[in-house]
């Protein structure tokens, strides 16, 4: 038996949220807000405290710097119990942060530091430990500049090998960042970037068209998140069907995908079929949007698994 049910390698942030921001202050000057928050945020971030949270046994892999927000980000992450073994710190590394101003209908420009997650390097002396997992998981490609030179590939091999299921998510925003993603996706079962990354890479606009385009490049299944419209699967045995958006009111978008990647996670360890996983992770997504900052809203499984059961969908 895996050590481990679910193994989140990648993006890691230190995120400080405000909320409701309207606009910036001419000069020196101050606008109040209601409320303010810090989270441990990223593609890989957002996804291991998330599925911690709703009873996974979960491993940490990324990297953080030596400083008080890497201080942060490890205690946040053991608070759940999450085995932060694995998270990697060296001399000069700066924690990857953002600032994050969350509008009130959601959506959140931010600015960004990259920090630690273009440094950190899993080598092949970790390789048996970092995936040791049911799920093995890849947040970020496309950000992880010292692992997207071919090691996250030799990772998602090996966790292949090793029998793990595989799930990627990417960061992307134009065709130039597929040569990175087009390298792990061989090893991929489970593809779920956003509308807008998977549109991105292919130019495409169809949904159907656009998974196929993945499912030729070897991945087992396309499962692309559509926000506010819900989520469609498309996997090479035929089966493809779409998922509507649960009705909420959204307080911030922050962290959305990724928490969807982690209700997925939990649907793979618990053997749900194809349908109840999209419909699982959707109502990981939601929950996570009600709250302010990554994984807010996300309390337990049997919190999610009501939610999914009792609130109405759009349309």
């Amino acid at each position: 038996m895996p050590r481990y049910d679910y193994s989140s390698m990648g993006f890691y942030t230190y995120d400080c949220l405000g909320w409701p921001f309207t606009e910036v202050p001419p000069g020196g000057g101050t606008v109040f807000i209601d409320e303010l928050t810090l989270a441990v945020s990223g593609a890989a971030g957002t996804a291991t405290i998330a599925a911690a949270k709703m009873g996974l046994k979960t491993l940490a892999v990324g990297g953080v710097g030596e400083d008080m927000m890497g201080d942060w980000v490890l205690e946040r992450l053991k608070s759940f119990g999450v085995d932060v073994s694995a998270m990697q710190r060296k001399p000069g590394w700066k924690t990857s942060s953002s600032i994050v101003l969350t509008r009130a209908d959601g959506s959140r420009p931010a600015l960004h530091m990259a920090g630690a997650t273009k440094d950190f390097f899993v080598d092949e002396s970790m390789f048996d430990h970092v995936t040791d997992a049911k799920v093995f998981h890849v947040g970020g490609v496309g950000l992880t500049q010292a692992m997207d030179k071919g090691q996250n590939a030799k990772v998602m091999k090996a966790a292949k090998d090793r029998g793990a299921i595989t799930t990627v998510d990417v960061f992307a925003g134009s065709p130039k960042d597929l040569p990175a993603i087009a390298s792990v996706l061989p090893y991929t079962d489970y593809f779920m970037p956003s509308i807008e990354e998977a549109q991105a890479l292919t130019g495409l606009r169809d949904h159907g068209d656009t998974a196929k385009y993945f499912l030729d490049m070897g991945v087992k299944a396309c499962v692309l998140t559509l926000g506010g419209d819900g989520a469609y699967y498309h996997d090479r045995d035929g089966v493809k069907f779409r998922v509507p958006a649960f009705d909420i009111v959204v307080k911030c978008t922050c962290g959305c995908g990724d928490a969807f990647n982690a209700g997925y996670a939990v649907g793979l360890v618990k053997d749900f079929d194809p349908e109840m996983r999209v419909r699982f992770a959707q109502a990981t997504s939601a929950l996570n949007a009600m709250g302010l900052g990554s994984q807010a809203g996300v309390v337990n499984f049997d919190h999610t698994l009501n939610f999914m059961k009792t609130q109405k969908t759009r349309g």
